[in-house]
């Protein structure tokens, strides 16, 4: 029973708790008993709330016994990558200045999960808030890939990422700056969701790159992920960057996702494919093929700035992670130093002995970018950079529906192996980081496995608010494959 009941997905187990069938209670304990038996290998889970969890399936299982109305995700147990604001527990983003902080507000995302019926059973671990592309910077602990305990999840939600993998939970929340969704996503052979900026409120989302984050589902299945997505999307006032509420109007992006989209127009870009390794390469253009068996038209088109989208990200990225993360100095909260004498020392020691490697090199990044004499020269010209960027993407959405490129250039790297050349760790999310400078939506489905059975995504995307079309495209994929389907042997 334990085993059949983890292989389901979100969405089928919501309407067998909503029928009666199975108990919220029997999800809850079913996702424990996974969580204790693979844990402690791969290390997924900041904080756990077995108790809470616990409570809250039994007053779901209550209601539905007494035949109340429950909400969409009635009773399925949830992971959130702790760089989302909680009430209950700790809100660490993964890093020892924050260790203890406790939040006294709840993010709308976790307000929208709870108001929905879902059971929250703990906050998964990430890269230092958010900063890195494999989860080995995080100052807490080390997550694994389920796939092989050998290598990366990705980052920066390789937490939440693995914990869906592996079983122990249904679905899962992460945050994208840059590929933090979509590349574990690939890596660990789920579905993963970048909605379009502003869809999703941010509020109660512990900032990185105030311009570049957006929240976003990781999950099994894309009808998964357009159930999740239909609970937390929406207007929010508490987000001045939530977008108009006539266009965040609630939407039921599962209702039509089995309907195919009709003369599906697919762009693609030969140049990018020069960049991915060769198997990764054989993936993608077999996933192309398989479009066009389904009746979908292929175009290959230019966009001649996408080459400038690393440069640019490193540089608004990081300055708008100098100025967001100044708060974070040993006074107004979190960890402060004991070594301090005076309120300077405070300051520099605190930052110092609390911030991992990664963040202070980032911080410094945008520091420099951001001071007189350099403004102009980096972070001015980084900016209209974005803009030709945004430019390449409005032009490629006039001529098609969606485009379609690799995820990631690899397969899951080795833990260890790119942590001493931060440049090839930042390469790694070559093709995702234009999607955010865009603010466009793109989702990663798995599409092929390599020689080493290590999943690899395929990357679809398309214009500002057309994720119910996305999740179409993506559906249709999966209607004529079975790769979100595998699990890892081991598990």
């Amino acid at each position: 029973m334990n085993d059949e009941l983890l292989k389901l997905s979100c969405s089928q187990l919501c309407d067998k708790i909503a029928k009666g069938e199975i108990k919220s209670s029997d999800a809850v304990n079913s996702v424990f008993e996974q969580i204790d038996k693979h844990e402690g290998k791969i290390g997924a889970f900041l904080s756990l709330y077995k108790e809470q969890s616990l409570q809250k399936a039994n007053q779901v299982d209550d209601k539905i016994n007494k035949g109340q109305s429950v909400g969409a995700l009635a009773g399925v147990p949830i992971a959130v990558k702790d760089n989302m604001c909680a009430t209950f527990g700790a809100t660490t983003c993964g890093s020892k200045i924050l260790e203890n902080f406790h939040s006294p507000y709840n993010a709308t995302v976790i307000d929208k999960l709870l108001a929905d019926d879902a059971i929250i059973i703990g906050k998964t671990n990430l890269d230092e808030f958010a900063m890195g592309s494999s989860t080995e910077n995080s100052g807490l602990k080390k997550t694994a890939n389920p796939w092989d305990l050998s290598c990366v999840p990705g980052g920066s939600s390789g937490g939440s990422a693995a914990a869906v993998t592996a079983q122990m939970c249904f679905a899962a929340l992460g945050s994208d700056t840059g590929g933090s969704i979509r590349q574990p996503a690939s890596f660990c052979g789920l579905v993963g969701l970048k909605p379009t900026y502003g869809r999703v409120s941010r509020y109660g989302l512990v900032a990185y790159g105030s311009s570049l984050d957006q929240i976003g589902p990781l999950t099994k299945n894309s009808a998964d992920c357009a159930l999740m997505l239909g609970v937390i999307a929406g207007h929010d006032e508490k987000d001045s960057t939530s977008v108009d509420e006539k266009i965040a109007a609630k939407c039921d992006y599962l209702a039509g996702i089995d309907k195919p989209v009709k003369d599906l127009k697919i762009a693609v870009v030969p140049e990018l494919f020069e960049g991915a390794d060769n198997e990764v390469v054989i993936a993608v253009k077999g996933a192309i093929e398989i479009y066009k068996k389904l009746g979908a038209e292929v175009i290959e088109i230019k966009m001649p700035y996408f080459e400038y989208a690393i440069a640019a990200y490193y540089l608004i990225a990081t300055a708008e992670a100098s100025s967001n993360l100044a708060r974070y100095d040993g006074v107004h909260y979190g960890y402060r130093s004991k070594n301090a004498g005076d309120y300077i020392e405070v300051y520099a020691k605190s930052r110092a002995e609390a911030f991992g490697t990664e963040v202070k090199r980032r911080i410094m990044l945008g520091t420099y970018a951001l001071s007189s004499g350099y403004y102009d020269a980096y972070y001015l010209k980084a900016l209209k950079a974005r803009n030709l960027i945004r430019s390449d993407f409005t032009s490629a959405f006039q001529k098609a529906d969606c485009i379609i490129m690799p995820t990631s250039p690899s397969t899951a790297f080795k833990i260890g192996e790119k942590t001493a050349d931060p440049l090839q760790m930042y390469l790694s999310d070559v093709y995702t980081i234009a999607v955010n400078l865009a603010g466009v939506p793109a989702i990663s489905i798995p599409c092929g496995f390599d020689n080493k059975n290590l999943p690899i995504g395929l990357q679809i995307i398309a214009s500002t608010f057309e994720e119910e079309k996305l999740l179409r495209i993506a559906k249709m994929f999966e209607n004529q494959t079975d790769f979100h389907k595998q699990k890892p042997r081991n598990l």
